[in-house]
């Protein structure tokens, strides 16, 4: 069976975004690279070349800052009183310069649980909305990504043992292929159908509105 590659057309800008929380490793073959507020910092640890710095940078030190602005290609400083998270505007201009960029974040889980849900329900943003399926956010347990409305197939990432759908704005889901499937034979809401599983082919979903959180994960060692 083939496997789903992150990224796997080529000709797109590959845009790895770092925000604030916990990051183990991020990819070292992509052609961007972006950090949120402390996110900088881990990027320029790793002698990464940091594209464009975003935030009110209120995390970090007055000295680590100076490193931040001297190192950043653009620097993007927004106050802390506003209506978008600094992961949120990042991805905007993101978008902005790069409106096809397939964008892997990193660093949104984790710490503050009111900005980890934050970076879950990034479609909930509208403007963020029409390029959701272009989104993907990743730690080393979890790989997240969306899918609108319609019929989609959803392929195996390697490493990850379970998928789980989550259907959000009112969105009823089928799910076909799988492990556990769900159709109008045996379908029950719910707000997450986790722990679900490939059995050697594709997954189909189909949803009828709004859009879907689809999470591949393992288990922690």
């Amino acid at each position: 069976m083939n496997e789903f590659k992150p990224f796997e057309q080529p000709s797109k800008t590959k845009v790895a975004i770092v925000a604030g929380g916990r990051v183990e490793a991020v990819p070292l073959d992509l052609d961007v690279y972006v950090g949120v507020d402390a996110g900088c910092l881990f990027l320029l640890e790793q002698g990464l070349e940091l594209s464009l710095a975003v935030g009110d940078f209120d995390s970090v030190e007055p000295e680590e800052f100076q490193s931040i602005q001297s190192a950043a290609h653009e620097l993007r400083t927004s106050v802390a009183e506003k209506n978008d998270t600094d992961l949120e505007l990042a991805i905007k201009e993101v978008l902005a310069g790069w409106p096809q960029a397939e964008i892997l974040i990193f660093g949104a889980f984790g710490g503050r649980l009111d900005h980890h849900l934050a970076s879950v329900f990034l479609p909930s943003d509208p403007e963020i909305a029409p390029f959701m399926s272009q989104l993907c956010l990743m730690d080393q347990q979890n790989y997240l990504c969306y899918r609108p409305a319609g019929r989609h197939t959803i392929l195996p990432i390697a490493g990850y043992t379970y998928v789980a759908f989550m259907p959000v704005e009112g969105a009823s889901i089928q799910i076909e292929g799988a492990k556990y499937p769900l159709n109008q034979t045996n379908y029950f809401k719910k707000a997450i159908y986790g722990s679900n599983e490939f059995i050697n082919q594709p997954i189909t979903l189909t949803l009828d509105r709004g859009y879907a959180l689809i999470i591949y994960s393992k288990d922690g060692k």
